[in-house]
């Protein structure tokens, strides 16, 4: 796998931590040349994973980015520029809960902000990238979706759920229309991953209870979701297009 991949540049968003820095690092040991990382509010974080890349041989160039509201998209889009030209894969995994809210709680304010994350960022990051890739008629971009948007999240997670709903549906409309060029289109959704997000979003109570109910009896790791992409990214995926592959220890079975 690590020769194919030689000379290839991808972007991963949210490469701060968590899921994209393990992509990241991933990718640049499975042969990557260039590694474009984008963090939104954590510049040292984003440092210690373009250290890493560079420890397993690939160049790697930081790209700071809101993507929770338009206008930080639309700013992402335009730092982005030329270098969306070179993007050989595209790993959208930026998201957040950013906080639980129930049905009563949920502000117009919150609302989209959780959507432009977690999904418009998605729709207008691909839509700078993929046109390179039809005209070279070549390239390869997996979405990063959850658990939540098959079975509609935890409490308070229900906008959340639905953005990553969204983001499923996303790779197998992208993939009907871009697969023709030559570029595939997957999602990947993991389960429960024992990581920074959990930690800020879950209890511990919560975690167990998750754990209790998973047939493999761990959580995910950040490293379980990374392999997973970084073989969808592979040539041994090229078969592969518009599906959401499910990574959660069989605490979802379809």
């Amino acid at each position: 796998m690590r020769n194919e991949f030689t000379g290839r540049t991808a972007l991963v968003t949210g490469a701060s931590r968590g899921i994209g820095a393990a992509t990241a690092v991933a990718l640049a040991r499975a042969g990557c040349a260039r590694l474009l990382l984008h963090y939104a509010s954590s510049p040292e974080a984003a440092g210690q994973t373009a250290a890493r890349v560079r420890e397993a041989g690939a160049s790697a160039e930081l790209l700071a980015g809101d993507l929770s509201t338009e206008a930080g998209i639309r700013a992402f889009v335009e730092a982005l520029g030329e270098r969306a030209r070179a993007v050989d894969i595209l790993v959208n995994n930026a998201g957040s809960l950013l906080q639980r809210a129930r049905l009563a709680e949920m502000s117009y304010q919150l609302y989209n902000r959780v959507m432009d994350l977690n999904a418009k960022s998605v729709w207008f990051i691909t839509q700078a990238v993929a046109p390179h890739m039809v005209r070279r008629g070549s390239g390869v971009i997996v979405h990063v979706s959850s658990i939540a948007a098959r079975n509609g999240g935890g409490l308070g997670a229900t906008v959340y759920a639905a953005a990553k709903a969204a983001v499923s549906a996303f790779a197998r409309g992208m993939a009907r229309e871009l697969a023709p060029h030559g570029v595939r289109v997957n999602a990947v959704s993991p389960g429960t991953v024992d990581n920074d997000f959990h930690a800020r979003f879950s209890t511990r109570e919560m975690l167990d209870a998750v754990l209790r109910q998973t047939p493999q009896g761990r959580l995910s790791t950040n490293e379980d979701i990374a392999g997973v992409i970084v073989f969808l990214c592979s040539d041994a995926a090229r078969n592969i297009i518009g599906q959401t592959i499910e990574v959660n220890g069989g605490a979802f079975m379809i």
